[in-house]
């Protein structure tokens, strides 16, 4: 490959990076993902910047945390002005497109990108709003609750199935395109699926690879209410757990289909892999995720937390400038953007004072890395903002409302003992406030997060009184350019077509 590489970005939806310790764990049944482990650079200590879709989408989209896009929730907008990986590299003179899930909330639906192949499965406007002046409130028509946990099992088609399958099959048609077309530009393709996020619902096939599966039962089992941290009894209560009774059946049943849709994505990631081989072209290939996912660890579902479940996400660049190698050293998705500018030989000067995360290119070839790990969360189940540093083998985790937390993550990995008022490590603990301190004014955060909220909640309420307007993305086909019109000639049209051609 000469001159700036091709990029494709496959992404997925609550993928708990605990599973990807070295590339996927051994048990899965994930043949294509393991073999793009094997020539890739593998972080395995990786983590979201935020753990929830949007925000953890934009900031990964932006290098800069949801304090500074703004986006904090799942129906914050995302500002038009805001450069992305998309703008920076459209900028230099790259192809831009997205196949499927970003969860841009707001009318701009692009956001850098130059086509948009499918819409967005979740909501464009601003109906999803927490509001912290109404604590402890629960808005039961779009908040989890535990029905994803006791409906879990087989179906054939659901409504996630449908949208993956269509983000896959376009993606692979747009592989294609890009090999027989005229446009000589190097090309960015990013492909975003929405599994295995729950409902926890696999096709049979997937689901029986799962039958004898070791790891079905959670490693830390649920505790009391009482047992947990405040925060966590917040997101117990914001998932209506007192209205469900959570069997172990239930939970054998959600983590096996959440295994299956794993394997279900590796199939369908295999299909664009294999559209890249049979067209001869090549690329960076990273692979992530937006968030994790608890799968029943604690008595804990889903995301909305710092616990490694939750924050930690797979994260693999494969590149032939890079060599294949396992990263111990903590990352973020804050560092994509960043990462993908170097990559294609962008500059980043102009920008670089705006980004909260850093290039992997120098960590990827043995570099060591000192900035710690930072992470924001100021979505539903909270009541003012969480933020959170992972540095070196240490978690620190500061909310005004509740005590702080201090993880030793190499001596205590399932965060079973906070040390934050062990008298030994307070020289920790004082050392990470300060850091803490030095980044985020909680004060000043709670208030704009209220701010954003407030405005955001008159603007919905209006919007849908009378006519109304989606801002919901609608893929637009030209038909009159596809196939065979009478504009064309059809020896040029068959010819162009055709790949490889002449053979």
């Amino acid at each position: 490959m000469t001159g700036p590489p091709n990029i494709l970005i496959l992404m997925v939806d609550q993928l708990n990076g605990t599973l990807f310790p070295d590339g996927p764990a051994a048990w899965l049944h994930t043949p294509n993902l393991s073999r793009l482990a094997r020539r890739s650079v593998r972080f395995a200590n990786a983590y979201t910047a935020s753990p929830l879709c949007a925000p953890g989408r934009a900031s990964f989209m932006s290098g800069q945390l949801p304090r500074r896009t703004g986006v904090y929730d799942n129906a914050a907008e995302f500002r038009s002005d805001i450069p992305t990986y998309a703008h920076h590299l459209r900028r230099a003179g790259y192809q831009t497109c997205l196949s499927g899930k970003m969860h841009f909330v707001g009318p701009d639906q692009l956001h850098g990108f130059e086509e948009r192949l499918t819409t967005d499965i979740y909501p464009a406007d601003f109906g999803w709003t927490p509001d912290y002046r109404r604590p402890g409130e629960r808005i039961d028509w779009w908040y989890h609750n535990m029905g994803s946990v006791t409906g879990a099992g087989v179906a054939e088609i659901s409504n996630q199935l449908e949208y993956d399958d269509e983000v896959a099959f376009h993606a692979a048609q747009k592989v294609y395109d890009l090999a027989r077309g005229s446009d000589a530009r190097p090309w960015c393709l990013t492909v975003s699926f929405t599994h295995p996020h729950d409902p926890y619902v696999a096709r049979r096939r997937y689901w029986d690879l799962y039958a004898d599966c070791g790891h079905l039962d959670p490693q830390v089992p649920a505790m009391t209410y009482e047992h947990h941290d405040p925060h966590a009894r917040r997101i117990f209560d914001a998932n209506d757990w007192r209205n469900y009774d959570i069997s172990d059946d239930d939970i054998r049943r959600s983590r096996r289909a959440y295994f299956a849709n794993i394997s279900y994505l590796d199939e369908k990631i295999g299909e664009i892999l294999g559209a890249m081989e049979a067209t001869r072209q090549e690329a960076v290939i990273v692979f992530l995720s937006d968030h994790g996912d608890m799968l029943g660890e604690r008595g804990l579902w889903f995301k909305m937390n710092f616990y490694e479940g939750s924050a930690r996400v797979p994260l693999m660049i494969a590149a032939p400038t890079l060599s294949p190698c396992r990263v111990e050293a903590p990352v973020s998705t804050l560092d994509l953007c960043p990462t993908l500018c170097e990559m294609a030989g962008v500059s980043t000067d102009e920008v670089a004072p705006w980004f909260d995360g850093e290039s992997l290119v120098a960590v990827a070839g043995g570099e060591e890395r000192s900035a710690p790990v930072v992470m924001e969360y100021a979505a539903e189940a909270s009541e003012s903002p969480l933020v959170s540093l992972r540095y070196g083998r240490w978690k620190y985790t500061r909310c005004t409302l509740d005590p702080d937390q201090l993880f030793d993550l190499e001596a205590d990995p399932l965060e079973l003992t906070n040390l934050a008022e062990e008298r030994e490590h307070q020289g920790t603990r004082t050392a990470l406030r300060a850091k803490s301190e030095s980044r985020w004014d909680l004060d000043a955060f709670d208030a704009e997060v209220r701010a954003s909220q407030a405005r955001r909640l008159v603007v919905y309420e209006a919007l849908r009184q009378g006519g109304y307007y989606p801002w919901d993305y609608q893929p637009l086909q030209k038909a009159s350019e596809r196939y065979m019109r009478n504009h064309m000639d059809l020896n040029v049209l068959e010819e162009s077509k055709r790949f490889p051609r002449g053979e």
